[in-house]
This record gives C-alpha cells, sequence and structure tokens, in this order.
C-alpha cells in the first residue's frame, strides 16, 4: 500500500485501512478507532490522513489536459489506484467517447459569468501573464468575454453543455453551482456523495462527519493550509493563485453597472428557454 502522504494514495485504500483497526464506542456511544495506541473518533482519522493537508487539491485530483495528457499522449491510467479521480476544464462535447458514453461519474461546478470573469481575470494578469507583457485593459478584456473569446470557449456555450447533459442523464452528470455550495455546503456534500454511490449512514450524519468534512474542504480552511500558500504547482504556477478571495458578488468592486447589466442580458438572451439562471448577488 501507498503511503498516506502520497496525494495519489485514494480513500478507498483508507477506508479499508480503518476497518483493519480495533474498534470500539465512547461514552456518547459514537464510534472509535485505535490507531497507533490511542483512540480517536473516526473523522479525526480521515481528516489527519487526508492528502489534502501535504498536496495542493490540483495535484490531489489532477487536471485531464495539464497533467496526464500533456506530457503523453496515451498514459497508462491503469497505474493510478480506484476510484480515478480527475478534473478538466474541456467542454463536454470536447470530452471522449470513453468519458461520455461511459460510466464514469461528472461533477461540473460552474459560477455565475460576473465573479466568474473577474476572477479568471485575476488568475491570469497575476500568475499566467509574463511581467514583460502589457495585459489588456478590464474594458477591452470584459468586450472579448462578452464576445466569447476566451479559452475552452464562449461561457454560455461550455455551461449549457453540462447543463444540457445534466437534463439528459442526472444519474452521469451532476451540475452544481458555486454560490450554492458556499449558501449550504452540508447540503451539497450530502449530494454529492448520494452521487457517487457512497451516501452518508443515519449514524455518520448524527455524528456531524458531513458538517465536518464541509469545513475542512472549505475555502476558508483549504486557503490557510501551508501547502496552499507556498510553493508552486509543476513548478509553474503558484499554489496560492488558486485561492483568492472564494466570495460571492466581488464582481461589484470591479465592474460598472453599465458592464453588469450587459452581461445579464447576454445570459438572458444565450440560456433563454434552457431553464437556467444564475444569481449575481447585487
Amino acid at each position: 500500500m501507498q503511503k498516506m502522504e502520497d496525494p495519489k494514495c485514494c480513500f478507498a485504500e483508507l477506508h479499508e485501512l480503518i476497518q483493519t483497526l480495533e474498534q470500539s464506542t465512547n461514552w456518547n456511544g459514537d464510534p472509535l478507532v485505535k490507531y497507533e495506541g490511542f483512540w480517536f473518533p473516526l473523522i479525526v482519522i480521515f481528516i489527519a490522513q487526508s492528502p489534502l493537508r501535504t498536496s495542493n487539491p490540483h495535484i490531489v485530483v489532477p487536471f485531464l489536459e495539464y497533467n496526464i495528457y500533456r506530457d503523453h499522449e496515451n498514459p497508462d491510467l491503469e497505474h493510478i489506484p480506484n476510484p480515478r479521480i480527475f478534473s478538466t476544464h474541456m467542454p463536454f462535447n470536447v470530452l471522449p467517447d470513453s468519458i461520455r458514453e461511459s460510466e464514469c461519474k461528472i461533477i461540473y461546478m460552474c459560477r455565475n459569468p460576473l465573479d466568474h470573469f473577474i476572477s479568471y481575470r485575476h488568475f491570469l494578469l497575476k500568475k499566467i501573464i509574463k511581467e514583460d507583457v502589457e495585459p489588456l485593459g478590464i474594458d477591452e478584456s470584459f468586450d472579448m468575454f462578452c464576445q466569447g473569446i476566451q479559452l475552452f470557449g464562449p461561457f454560455w456555450e461550455h455551461v449549457l453543455g453540462y447543463w444540457n447533459a445534466h437534463l439528459k442523464n442526472p444519474e452521469k452528470v451532476l451540475f452544481l453551482k458555486y454560490e450554492d455550495l458556499k449558501e449550504n455546503s452540508t447540503l451539497y456534500v450530502k449530494k454529492i456523495a448520494e452521487f457517487i454511490g457512497l451516501p452518508f449512514s443515519s449514524e455518520e450524519e448524527e455524528q456531524g462527519l458531513i458538517e465536518e468534512i464541509s469545513k475542512f474542504c472549505s475555502f476558508e480552511n483549504l486557503s490557510n493550509l501551508e501547502v496552499n500558500k507556498t510553493g508552486k504547482l509543476h513548478g509553474i504556477v503558484e499554489n496560492s493563485s488558486f485561492f483568492r478571495k472564494g466570495e460571492i458578488g466581488d464582481w461589484k468592486n470591479y465592474l460598472t453597472p453599465e458592464m453588469a447589466e450587459r452581461i445579464n442580458k447576454l445570459m438572458e438572451s444565450q440560456l433563454e428557454g434552457y431553464g437556467l439562471k444564475f444569481k449575481n448577488k447585487s
């Protein structure tokens, strides 16, 4: 078995390991496991051994296009232990048939277009664009965004691709919005667990396991971990660049009311008839 500090060590292996540990209960009847001579609540073991403590999330869940296929046209995926979890920015229609037509689960996360634009612009300005390159002004980059000129295609086409796939097959594609997760993370942690076929037991819910996982995986907690404040991903992008503010409605500090109205009208026209709406905190 791989060492627990290895970010590719999956939670399934950790769960199997925990099952081999001596178990008991505390005075409240909550289950405990014995680890290195001490009794701990189950959630303590899971969080203490989480690869997110020692590795950036993009190492734990690597990008298909940036990590897996960047250096190898046909990478050997068999060495990656099950369950294999990957991330991608690719539009749904660009995904290979082996993904779209298989039984693998897809969880899509989107954000309202106003905050999406600001977050994307900050990421490019501070971490990607070279210092000796004059960056585009916000008016020009905003106009390009509204024209659909963006990496991985127009925003509305990207979200509609996964939205329609979700409507067609909700058992395969789970469509989530960042704003909803921020407002009620425990609800969606539970929904994700059910979607991937690993629902929480009533006992785990009573122990507060969902709340503890939500806290551990929150923006506030992950952004304060040392591994996400220092170092670089693949020696290029600073780990801290993936954690800016994580706020809803930060666009108000950068966009004029006229710019916001332009995006809102654009989204109304592009998304009309699809039943998809975004919350733009004003």
